[in-house]
């Protein structure tokens, strides 16, 4: 399940020297029993081919291996039901398979298995604890490898799955049987017909180490199958492992394919398993996860799954506006409600945090229609933009009380992305500031977050990567977006795992009171033509802040656009406004200067518009010249002091919009 992330750190660092012991164990076989005999293609992934002790043996190894290098253990007929291995390896998880044949899970088929793990583990460094695959026949070896050793198990997916001997493939019960196996698994397990109907080693028998262990389980099964008959073996298994505790999942076929006797049908949700298999197997050192569900994301799912309609926004800054993982987050939302026509907005800006955020989402997103789910993520740029502990409160309320007042039903996401600073401060045993202040707010409205900062610096000093050959920097390489992309599918398989009933009706959440009063939930932005010029200010309708020789960086939307401009000390302007704050979005570039400001004929103050990155970049800025006023009338007056910043190659000041909270 995920929860909310509070395991010490002590408790964390044990788990991932329990973790790293686990990979260095030693391999007593040697080196080269797995040598690679052929190599071929599975679904456009590479497919390596050994023989492991006179068994014929693969391993599909996918383009990009997720962290961790999860794998998936495919017990029989792997050519059965692919689509769900086909999702995994497309996520970064290898699949293995050994051929044992006839062997049904016996005391030989176990000792080939132990030696087969060691040998992937050793030759291939892959997880020490796969997710168990166990295809009909398949259940005998899952389940009973899983009983013996469970602290090798992340999880077990199995699909028809043979529980009990005496149903198949004896068939004393309901089921066909199949006399020719049942003859030869006597052989297998040196037993007689007597003996094996005492067998004690039945997957229906082997529930309590599984349960005990905490390893989930799910299982898909048809109703009319007369092989493999549900009522005496997943179903007495499930009632089994229920009673003592565990996690079971079954999906339900109702009928399988007339030529089977029901054995095979459809895959009803391929997706829905590799869900879980992900979700359980990622390997990530907090096994609880690092997301935290609050409220749910039922209201968005009835939307999508119900209505066919789904607006989804992402609001946020430049790893939102660059982001790859945006896109894998869409073809998963694509992926999981086919039917439904999306609608995306990207409304990721550079250097944007919550403060330009909240000024930002009125014009931006909730102007183009209803949102159903909004992302929203200002961590990194409100820590390294160096805004307080107040105004990081102040901009992310703004932003989730907005949404809330504009949609009760919209369903919000908040995610901590990572930087050197966080994972600096998570290893000095301490929660950053920005991620304490938007976790504060999200509680508050019962929003989801993920703690993704967390999960990067926990999975870097687990040994699972490297920030410098992997994630490179704040602006994540594609690994870091894959890693990004997963946290969030993890989060909403979560949230979306169990059948939606037909009858749910969206709710409205409930809107509590302010946190802040001052907070910026009526942010708006405000057209530069309703400020009075006074002395030195031009409009200048396309202004591009490069030109005559000032040169430096721009952003999207902040060249070649309309500007208030003024270069020379003493230059004035006046904006009336009624509201709670005033203040500007400027391009704050090489020659920025200094602004004084007053407020309804107060004292002046002084703002320095040169920021630490003005030096090579018109950066995009939201200055908010007044604060904590009653919301009534008000004048703001701006003027360009003489005194400028020594770094700087003037006094401009470009004024893009002028923002006002009401």
């Amino acid at each position: 399940m995920i929860a909310k992330v509070g395991v010490s750190f002590l408790v964390q660092h044990l788990r991932i020297q329990v973790f790293c012991a686990l990979l260095l164990v030693p391999f007593a076989f040697g080196q080269g029993v797995l040598e690679v005999q052929s190599e071929g293609e599975w679904h456009g992934h590479r497919q390596l081919h050994f023989t492991f002790e006179g068994h014929g043996a693969h391993l599909v190894v996918p383009a990009h291996p997720a962290p961790s290098r999860p794998w998936v253990w495919r017990a029989r007929f792997p050519g059965y039901h692919t689509g769900v291995d086909q999702l995994l390896v497309e996520r970064g998880h290898h699949i293995a398979y050994l051929d044992t044949g006839g062997m049904l899970g016996s005391d030989r088929a176990m000792g080939l298995w132990d030696r087969f793990y060691e040998a992937l583990i050793a030759e291939h460094e892959l997880s020490p604890r796969p997710a168990l695959e166990g295809v009909s026949r398949g259940g005998l070896f899952v389940y009973r490898w899983a009983a013996l050793h469970p602290e090798r198990v992340s999880c077990i997916y199995a699909d028809t799955p043979v529980c009990d001997i005496r149903s198949w493939p004896l068939g004393v019960g309901r089921g066909l049987g199949h006399p020719a196996t049942w003859q030869g698994l006597l052989k297998e397990f040196g037993m007689t017909h007597a003996q094996a109907l005492e067998y004690t080693h039945n997957p229906i028998d082997l529930m309590a180490p599984i349960a005990g262990a905490h390893i989930p389980l799910m299982t898909v099964v048809s109703r009319n199958d007369v092989v493999v008959p549900p009522a005496e073996n997943t179903d007495v298994l499930a009632t089994r492992f229920r009673q003592l505790g565990g996690d079971i999942r079954i999906l339900n076929v109702a009928e399988g394919t007339q030529a089977s006797n029901g054995h095979h049908f459809t895959h009803p949700n391929p997706l829905r398993a590799a869900d879980f298999i992900e979700r359980h197997s990622s390997g990530t050192p907090t096994p609880t996860g690092y997301g935290a569900l609050r409220g749910g994301l039922a209201n968005c799912r009835i939307r999508f799954e119900q209505e066919l309609k789904g607006r989804v926004a992402f609001l946020g800054g430049s790893i939102t506006s660059n982001g790859a993982w945006q896109a894998e987050v869409c073809q998963y939302l694509r992926s999981r409600f086919p039917k439904t026509d999306f609608e995306f907005i990207d409304a990721g800006l550079p250097s944007m945090g919550s403060t330009p955020g909240a000024f930002r989402l009125g014009s931006e997103v909730l102007g183009l229609g209803r949102v159903d789910l909004l992302f929203q993520e200002a961590g990194v740029n409100d820590s390294t933009n160096g805004r307080s502990p107040q105004e990081m409160i102040r901009g992310m309320e703004g932003v989730l009380r907005q949404a809330a007042l504009n949609n009760s039903a919209m369903d919000c996401i908040v995610m901590h992305f990572v930087d050197p600073g966080k994972m600096r401060t998570y290893r000095a045993g301490q929660v950053p500031e920005v991620v304490q202040r938007h976790e504060l707010v999200a509680d508050h409205y019962g929003v989801s977050t993920i703690h993704l900062a967390l999960e990067v610096t926990e999975r870097i000093d687990g040994g699972q990567f490297t920030w410098s050959d992997d994630f490179k920097n704040l602006h994540p390489a594609p690994f870091g977006h894959r890693l990004y992309a997963a946290s969030i599918r993890r989060l909403l398989s979560e949230a979306w795992d169990e059948p939606l009933n037909s009858e749910s009706k969206i709710t409205a959440h409930v809107l509590p009171k302010p946190m802040d009063d001052q907070s910026y939930d009526r942010a708006m932005i405000v057209a530069l033509d309703q400020a009075r010029v006074l002395k030195g200010f031009d409009q200048a309708s396309s202004c591009d802040p490069r030109a005559d020789g000032i040169g430096g960086g721009v952003r999207a939307g902040f060249v070649n656009v309309p500007m208030l401009v003024g270069t020379e000390a003493g230059a004035r302007l006046a904006l009336d406004f009624k509201g709670r704050a005033v203040g500007l979005w400027v391009a704050a570039g090489p020659d920025a200067g200094v602004l004084e400001h007053r407020i309804d004929q107060g004292p002046w103050e002084s703002t320095d518009l040169f920021t630490r990155w003005s030096a090579g970049l018109h950066l995009p800025w939201v200055y908010l010249l007044g604060t904590d006023l009653d919301g009534e009338a008000h004048q703001l007056e701006i003027r360009i002091a003489s005194e400028k910043n020594p770094k700087s190659k003037g006094r401009a000041c470009r004024i893009v919009r002028f923002v006002v909270n009401r």
